[in-house]
C-alpha cells in the first residue's frame, strides 16, 4: 500500500505552509538515490553555480522532464505524487526536478525567498504548486539546513528582487514577517521529505561544515493550473505514474548511467529568477 500523507498532515501541511514526512524512503530507497546522485558524472557536468550575494555558491542541476531512470521514478511513485494531488486537490504534473549541491566548507547559501515568486513570471496564474525536498544527506543547522518560516504563505507572494545570481524577496517585509511568525530550522534524515507551499519563505545559509547536504526537490504544478504562455518549465504534460517498487526495480539495474532521458535545464535556460526586473522599490 503506497505511503499517503494522512489527513492530519494535509491540515498541517494548509495551516503551516509545510509538512515534514519523516523516512518517507526507507534506507534501501535513499541509499540507491545517493549512490546514483554521488557516481552520476553527467549530473555534475550539467551542474552550475549561482552565486548568494554573501560570496558563496550554490551548485544544482535541473530537469524538465523526470524520466525513467532513479530520479524519475522517485518522482513519479505514487507516494509522491498522490500525497501531492491530496495537498492540491487534484491532477498534478511535474513541473521540474533539481539536485541542490551543497558540498563540505563550499556550499552556498540560499536567500529569503518564495517559489512561486519565480515562478509567477512562467505565467502561471494561481500558486497551487508545491514542492517535495527530500533528504539525500543528513540536513543540519552545521551544514545549511532548510530554514522556513511558518505561516508565511498565508502573506500571499511577495515582491522579488535580484541579489546576486538569485531572486529574493523583498527584505523590509520579509523581517516584519519574522517578528510575527516562528523561524523553523528543518532538520532532516536521509530519506525524509518535506512538502511545503509554493509562498512558503524558505532560505538555508551556507554550508560551513565538513559534511555535504545534498537534496533532491521535486515540483508539481497542478494540472488545472497550466501556465497561459510558454516557458523554460513546461506546461501541462500528463505524468504517468509509476508503483513505489520502482524505486528498487530500476534502482538496482544501474545508477548513474541510466539518465540519458532527463531533459537537463543549462544555466542559461534556468530564467525564472532573471526574468525578475530590477525595479526600484515604491516609497
Amino acid at each position: 500500500m503506497s505511503r499517503l500523507l494522512s489527513h492530519l498532515a494535509v491540515a498541517e501541511y494548509h495551516e503551516r505552509g509545510f509538512h515534514l514526512a519523516r523516512g518517507l524512503f526507507d534506507r534501501d530507497e535513499i541509499e540507491l538515490l545517493h549512490l546514483a546522485a554521488k557516481e552520476d558524472h553527467e549530473l555534475d557536468k550539467r551542474s552550475f553555480g549561482r552565486a548568494d550575494g554573501e560570496g558563496g555558491t550554490v551548485r544544482l542541476s535541473l530537469w524538465n522532464q523526470p524520466g525513467d531512470g532513479i530520479y524519475g521514478m522517485f518522482a513519479r511513485c505514487e507516494r509522491m505524487v498522490r500525497s501531492c494531488e491530496q495537498l492540491l486537490g487534484g491532477e498534478v504534473y511535474h513541473y521540474h526536478s533539481k539536485m541542490i549541491m551543497k558540498d563540505p566548507r563550499v556550499g552556498g547559501a540560499w536567500t529569503w525567498h518564495q517559489d512561486y515568486g519565480y515562478w509567477y513570471q512562467n505565467g502561471v496564474i494561481e500558486p497551487l504548486l508545491t514542492s517535495v525536498s527530500i533528504a539525500v544527506d543528513q540536513a543540519t543547522k552545521a551544514n545549511g539546513c532548510l530554514q522556513v518560516i511558518e505561516g508565511s504563505h498565508r502573506c500571499g507572494r511577495i515582491d522579488h528582487v535580484l541579489t546576486g545570481d538569485q531572486a529574493g524577496a523583498d527584505r523590509e517585509r520579509v523581517d516584519e514577517v519574522l517578528k510575527r511568525m516562528p523561524l523553523v530550522y528543518v532538520e532532516m534524515e536521509p530519506g525524509d521529505a518535506l512538502f511545503f507551499h509554493s509562498n512558503l519563505l524558505h532560505r538555508s545559509d551556507q554550508n560551513k561544515s565538513e559534511s555535504p547536504r545534498w537534496s533532491m526537490i521535486c515540483c508539481y504544478n497542478a494540472a488545472r493550473n497550466d501556465p497561459y504562455k510558454d516557458s523554460h518549465h513546461p506546461r501541462y504534460t500528463p505524468l504517468s505514474v509509476v508503483a513505489d517498487s520502482a524505486i528498487r526495480e530500476v534502482g538496482v539495474k544501474r545508477f548513474a548511467d541510466d539518465q540519458s532521458d532527463v531533459a537537463w535545464l543549462e544555466n542559461s535556460k534556468d530564467r525564472s529568477a532573471k526574468l525578475l526586473e530590477r525595479k526600484p522599490q515604491a516609497g
